[in-house]
């Protein structure tokens, strides 16, 4: 499977400047060659690929010189990059989806080359990053790369620098577990299990919100195009950064605690993108970052030889984990009472039983490569 491994890079002043000349080169081939295939479809009306662009590298790389200062097969990348932009574009458009045009790219939008190959253009020497034309930069090795590595991503982050590794590894299992379980997120409680565990929300960014606002206000005022809107800017961009850190680090704490204890993992497949349409639950929704958290426990269940699966949501918290029934109440409810078994318990605690029932209704094999119940099915003991 496909891994990526990333760590902090230290350049001092001069390797700085020219890391930020590479991001600089590749942002200028990335607009010139858009700007190439919008002209040639306006004036030609012919449409411009990959390998179209590719062909005049060589041409420019001995015209210009500043080119020739970035990898030969990084600048490529730049064109499969915006190649794939317009793939997406043209899916879009056929699927009936917002097109979203691909656009020019600012200095704040562009902030990563690729190296496709490792070894060509960037290489680790002696702890540290060799990177073509910049030199040794000093990279904190905090733990040792696994596996094959296929890519090197160099990337600018609110003024520090990362070397992104993408490895093929191979799958090393956990010791076997027998135990099962179903998780429910939610807004009260980040996470339920099925085994009655209820996992706090953090709330990083309520709780950042009174020094983000202050933040806010110092940019609002500032002029904009000076120096100092551009320093408050810088400062906001580190305070979500620290959020975002903070979000990641708690999923990734919380997956491999999950992980190391399960054999079997049941979780809701959600439409986070349809739940954030409701204005009133998105910021709260968005904080809790449930997607990004199933993601990591995901692929954290796959390296580990864990089984995982995503059900059905839908019912998960209207219907009784005990008997069945269909028992209906609204979002405020938050305890779940059955009038016709008589259980009572928390609404998610009851959901994430249901999850499990659900999960094990995959995983519960009658014959060779069947399920014993459908998915959407819930199945009670």
């Amino acid at each position: 499977m496909r891994k990526a491994f990333v760590y902090r890079l230290y350049p001092n002043r001069i390797q700085f400047e020219k890391l930020e000349s590479l991001i600089k080169i590749a942002r200028e081939i990335y607009n010139a060659a858009l700007q190439e295939r919008r002209d040639a479809y306006k004036m030609q009306g012919v449409s411009l690929n990959y390998y179209d662009q590719a062909r005049e590298l060589k041409e420019l790389r001995q015209e210009f010189a500043d080119i020739v200062l970035l990898n030969c097969s990084a600048t490529q990348d730049m064109l499969r990059r915006l190649d794939k932009s317009f793939q997406s574009f043209f899916r879009r458009i056929k699927n009936g989806e917002k097109a979203g045009y691909p656009r020019f790219k600012g200095y704040d939008r562009f902030n990563s080359i690729t190296f496709p190959t490792y070894g060509d253009g960037v290489k680790v020497r002696d702890n540290r990053l060799y990177v073509q034309n910049v030199g040794l930069i000093k990279i904190k090795m905090h733990r040792s790369l696994e596996g094959i590595i296929n890519t090197v991503t160099v990337k600018r982050e609110c003024d520090k620098w990362y070397a992104v590794f993408s490895n093929t590894t191979v799958i090393e299992p956990l010791p076997v577990s027998n135990r099962e379980v179903g998780i429910d997120v939610g807004l009260n409680s980040f996470a339920v299990t099925s085994d009655g565990e209820f996992i706090d929300n953090p709330r990083y960014f309520k709780n950042a919100a009174v020094k983000l606002r202050k933040i806010q206000r110092s940019v609002s005022r500032k002029k904009k195009g000076g120096c100092n809107r551009r320093k408050a800017v810088r400062l906001l961009a580190k305070q979500h950064l620290r959020i975002k850190n903070q979000r990641k680090d708690f999923a990734h704490k919380l997956a491999d605690s999950l992980v190391n204890t399960y054999g079997k993992i049941a979780v809701e497949d959600l439409r986070i993108k349809n739940m954030v349409k409701n204005h009133h639950l998105a910021q709260s929704i968005s904080d809790a970052g449930w997607g990004k958290f199933i993601g990591i426990l995901s692929y954290k269940a796959e390296y580990a030889g864990r089984e995982f699966v995503s059900v059905n949501p839908t019912g998960t918290s209207q219907i009784c984990s005990g008997c069945g029934s269909l028992v209906p109440k609204s979002l405020s409810v938050r305890v779940h009472n059955c009038p016709y078994c008589g259980v009572s318990l928390d609404r998610d605690l009851n959901s994430a039983l249901n999850i499990l029932a659900l999960g094990r209704s995959v995983w519960d094999v009658t014959w060779e490569n069947t399920p014993s119940v459908s998915q959407e099915a819930v199945c009670f003991s």
